[in-house]
């Protein structure tokens, strides 16, 4: 099999400037997902959710740091899997790869059920289902059409998201006010609920979902302009300004509703919209946290599908497929199709398996992200004078060592299920490679 053979049918068209792509993180990571696991954070951290996000940002900084250094080194579509395949070779890039699609794949569908128990609460005579046949339909329809569109539906959903916050924040700060007497480092000194550090620990090993999508900037690194610049700087903007944004709401939250009793713990966060706003705030947010849902599901359908046509451009996955660049749109038609079908499971399961999963995919991409920066510039360039032994050696370690904690807190189902997903890949690449007799297929990086 050639290494040398390219899709002519079309090209990735470099369109997306700095402001374009940091939107595209903090879209992909919803800013409201926050209160998507308020109540059970809460709980866990016996009232000290905003402390737990900054140890998860702490942890996540030196990750995206490192993701930032080999998006530099390798600025071409594809993520983990092609900083893996070049730094340690094509084979373990793929198995990288591979286990980063059982997130991808997942965040989709996680978006799409979502929508559905949403909006079948607000309409309960539409069922669920239709409910996400349409918002699969939505998303798909903008994927094909183009990564401008894309970025175009990523402002709209970005400004009313920013609109809610900041009722939100407005309505908060005029509650608390209100109150009189405040205890304003209670958010961080906790409700002596679950006293001690585990708590906090557990809580940010939770939280480490909220930060998925820094990594997805990467994807992009073709339709970027001047990717070596702007990719780097929007993997660390999204990254702090979400973390930020996290803290600040949770802390909010935490003063206008200082108690971890919900009505529901798993919708902890429609208590604290309530108190904060009444009913207004609570249809608010409802609309907003749907619309932050769709637009996750339109970043992250589009990041899958750069993932697989990388693989397919490869050969890794079946050329004809997803290797394919449409000539009208300069999208990877066949690839997102192909994540549209698998989509669909999202009508038939459950929001908790899959919310498992995901955790799987990223830290094994996290993993391997931190140990390529090692390799890359380290061991292969040498980077070992002075200061280099910082930034090529000790900060990505200590990234590597933080995702290994995270990986502490995964049930044993989930790594039995991921691993499965491993082995699977594992077999498919066997299959492909003849047995390991021929050698893996590996990423042109031809543009």
């Amino acid at each position: 099999m050639s290494n040398t053979t390219e899709v002519t049918e079309g090209q990735l068209r470099r369109a997306l400037g700095l402001p374009s792509l940091v939107l595209f993180g903090l879209v992909y990571m919803v800013p409201l997902t926050v209160f998507t696991t308020y109540g059970i954070v809460t709980q866990t951290s016996g009232g000290r959710l905003p402390l737990a996000y900054l140890v998860t940002l702490a942890a996540m900084v030196f990750t995206a740091r490192s993701y930032a250094r080999m998006a530099v080194a390798y600025p071409v579509a594809g993520s983990a899997y092609t900083y893996t395949q070049k730094s340690f070779g094509a084979p373990v890039g793929f198995l990288a790869g591979w286990s980063l699609m059982l997130d991808y794949l997942f965040l989709p569908m996680i978006n799409y059920l979502v929508i559905g128990i949403y909006l079948e609460a607000a309409f309960p005579a539409v069922p669920a289902w239709i409910f996400i046949l349409i918002a699969i339909a939505i998303v798909t329809v903008l994927n094909i059409v183009g990564i401008v569109s894309v970025a175009r539906a990523n402002f709209v959903i970005i400004a009313i998201q920013a609109i809610f916050i900041v009722t939100f924040l407005v309505l908060a700060c005029s509650k608390v006010f209100g109150l009189g007497t405040v205890d304003l480092a209670a958010p961080f000194t906790g409700d002596g609920t679950a006293p001690g550090f585990s708590p906090i620990f557990a809580g940010a090993a939770i939280l480490c979902l909220s930060f998925l999508g820094f990594d997805a900037v990467s994807t992009l690194s073709e339709e970027a302009k001047d990717p070596k610049r702007t990719v780097p700087q929007a993997i660390m903007i999204a990254t702090v300004v979400s973390g930020l944004i996290f803290v600040v709401l949770s802390y909010l939250g935490q003063l206008v509703f200082p108690s971890n009793e919900f009505a529901d713990v798993d919708s902890g966060s429609l208590d604290v919209m309530v108190t904060a706003g009444g009913q207004f705030l609570e249809t608010f947010f409802t609309a907003a946290y749907v619309a932050g849902a769709l637009g996750s599901a339109i970043t992250s359908q589009a990041s899958v599908a750069r993932i697989l046509y990388a693989m397919g451009r490869d050969g890794i996955l079946p050329r004809s497929i997803f290797g394919y660049v449409s000539p009208r749109y300069s999208t990877p038609v066949y690839a997102i199709l192909v994540v549209s079908v698998v989509s669909l499971l999202a009508v038939v399961i459950d929001l908790a398996t899959m919310a498992s999963l995901v955790s799987f995919g990223a830290l094994v991409a996290f993993s391997v992200v931190n140990l390529s920066v090692i390799k890359h510039y380290y061991v292969d360039k040498r980077e070992r004078a002075g200061a280099q032994v910082i930034g090529s050696l000790v900060l990505p370690l200590i990234g590597f060592l933080l995702t290994v904690w995270l990986w502490t807190s995964l049930s044993g189902l989930t790594l039995i299920i991921g691993l499965c997903w491993l082995a699977v890949g594992f077999v498919w690449l066997a299959g492909v490679t003849r047995g390991f007799q021929q050698p893996t297929p590996v990423l042109d990086m031809k543009e």
